[in-house]
């Protein structure tokens, strides 16, 4: 069982699950389909994805301009900043952005449905980052929306002077305009 509970971009859902704890430990249901299609989320995931990193990286802000890919996201341990931006010309929330932390003792996944750009900031020492996908990646058609555009106007908590650890290819990001221009 999970709560659903919205956000301020249409389609994009904060599960939260319930969590058994005991002296052993917890036990969570992190993905299960019936739950997910009671919840309105009808995906087929066709792959799932792991994540290592360190605090300070900023990964993104990633999406395919074909085959969009929808992602269920779980920290499974430490704390991100996430970040998303709907990239869906038809939206009513076309072009918004919105950021929130996801901590793994939260016990909490993000849905994002095909046609958001996606990325996170790693806040602790150590993170371990899950995430199914609904589509495989297609290199072709794989892009970055530059993750510091000020038209986006994501609000990435940085400490004052902080550069994040970037790769060569989300240092290259594009900017909205161009971004807007390949979702037209």
């Amino acid at each position: 069982m999970m709560e659903v509970l919205t956000t301020s971009l249409h389609g994009m859902l904060l599960l939260q699950r319930v969590a058994q704890a005991d002296v052993r430990g917890t036990f969570s249901v992190v993905w299960n389909r019936n739950d997910l299609a009671q919840s309105g989320i009808a995906a087929d995931f066709i792959q799932d994805n792991l994540i290592k990193t360190h605090r300070g990286t900023l990964r993104g802000l990633h999406f395919q301009s074909r085959h969009p890919q929808g992602k269920l996201l779980t920290v499974l341990e430490g704390e991100v900043y996430d970040a998303a931006v709907d990239l869906r010309p038809e939206s009513p929330t076309f072009g918004r952005a919105e950021g929130l932390v996801l901590r793994a003792g939260d016990h909490t996944s993000l849905w994002l449905p095909p046609g958001f750009a996606h990325g996170f900031l790693s806040l602790s020492d150590h993170v371990v980052y899950s995430y199914k996908v609904t589509a495989p990646w297609d290199p072709p058609h794989a892009r970055v929306l530059a993750w510091d555009d000020p038209a986006v106007g994501i609000p990435w908590p940085l400490e004052a002077g902080q550069v994040p650890v970037l790769s060569d290819r989300d240092q290259a990001g594009l900017s909205w305009a161009q971004v807007r221009q390949l979702c037209d």
